[in-house]
């Protein structure tokens, strides 16, 4: 029987708290009770906050909480051991530049002047048959795209940016660099822009400046990412590191006056390619020199605080982090994903999408579930809800 007759529930909580997750499993076949208490999220929460991918933040936040936490353990060892099923979602027969973001259960593609959003089904990760929108505008291919909850906003290859309203067919565009934009990002009213033409210039999104351009930056390099910090108060470049410049600088978003710059010794042609911010003091760079780096600003700014190399020396075009202990990077050849856990040195999963073609993974997203990679001519997906691992048998 469940022998919980007269313990509070927090001792209980308490007692099982000690127990891993094979432990837990087998305790909750013991009886009907048994099973429904151990399935509730309190009993899973310090096991889910320990391993990577569970939705749980450092700070605690629960990004997926319609999803049990026990599930969300079992289809994190499945992460852990490489356990999945890889598909084909869409394919495509001239090779692009794809980008792709995940919002909620709606997947954004961009393909060639184009971007669709799909619907995922709800039975498995799939995408619906027919798009649900389309976003159009550009002359050439997009480069780049961002989302905020009400606005998708896209930088092209003609040097346009281009202001879309998810929920009608409005859109504002305007020319915003000389050539082609290579990035943006959007926070908070402020988007920010990089382009080839070595500028970097802040957009106002507030309906009283909508379009307006608050600030040109001179890089002096060409451009390739940024990332607005989530204070607000700062953003990220990062360069092509072709010119006598550090190729990432922290500038200030209200003045435009450059705050430091990040790292001393990058070699020439170290551009960064993906900068994703974890939280106002800490973010991650990747690039051509095959190295992910991790830096705190509370610590120091001219050296990262870890750092991870890719095993093949293949440059990095794109990283992701469920904001706790795991990444997730895109490599340069044959579709290579790898998952990083930032408390080892080593990767963690080695995925070859593509080991017969050499297309880089131009861009990735994942959640809890699924983990989908964007190549020069298919879209994947690696779905990790399949049997549990031998670790929990």
């Amino acid at each position: 029987k469940w022998p919980h007759c007269g313990l509070p529930e927090d001792v209980l909580f308490l007692v099982l708290s000690y127990l891993d997750p094979r432990s837990l499993c087998r305790l909750s076949q013991a009886c009907k009770r048994s099973y429904m208490f151990i399935s509730r999220d309190a009993v899973w929460r310090k096991i889910a906050k320990d391993i990577i991918n569970t939705g749980l933040t450092r700070q605690g936040i629960d990004l997926c909480p319609s999803i049990p936490l026990k599930d969300r353990v079992r289809a994190s060892h499945n992460w852990i051991h490489g356990v999945c099923r890889k598909e084909v979602l869409l394919k495509w027969k001239i090779n692009l530049l794809p980008w792709i973001q995940l919002d909620c259960d709606v997947l954004y593609l961009s393909q060639a002047a184009n971007i669709s959003a799909y619907h995922l089904r709800a039975d498995g990760g799939k995408l619906q048959n027919s798009r649900v929108a389309l976003f159009s505008g550009h002359q050439e291919d997009v480069c780049r795209f961002t989302l905020t909850d009400t606005h998708l906003i896209s930088a092209g290859g003609d040097g346009k940016i281009i202001v879309h309203d998810r929920g009608s067919d409005y859109s504002v565009e305007y020319y915003g660099h000389n050539q082609e934009v290579n990035c943006i990002d959007c926070k908070g009213g402020v988007i920010v822009s990089g382009s080839r033409d070595k500028t970097a210039k802040i957009w106002a999104l507030t309906p009283d400046r909508f379009g307006q351009c608050l600030h040109t930056i001179p890089t002096y390099d060409r451009v390739w990412s940024v990332a607005i910090s989530p204070s607000l108060c700062n953003f990220v470049t990062g360069t092509a590191c072709c010119e006598n410049f550090a190729p990432l600088r922290i500038w200030d978003t209200e003045r435009c006056h450059l705050v430091s710059c990040l790292g001393t010794e990058f070699r020439r042609g170290a551009g960064v390619l993906d900068i994703v911010y974890e939280s106002p003091f800490q973010l991650l760079t990747c690039g051509y020199d095959t190295f992910i780096r991790y830096w705190d600003l509370r610590v120091c700014s001219r050296k990262c605080v870890m750092e991870w190399e890719e095993p093949h020396d293949s440059a990095l075009y794109c990283i992701k982090t469920d904001k706790n202990h795991m990444i997730a990077s895109g490599s340069s050849y044959y579709g290579v994903v790898r998952l990083w856990d930032k408390r080892k040195t080593r990767c963690l999963q080695m995925f070859q999408l593509a080991p017969t073609t050499s297309s880089p993974v131009y861009s990735l997203c994942f959640n809890t579930t699924h983990l989908y990679a964007a190549l020069a001519s298919v879209l994947y997906s690696l779905d990790f809800r399949t049997a549990a691992s031998q670790s929990w048998k």
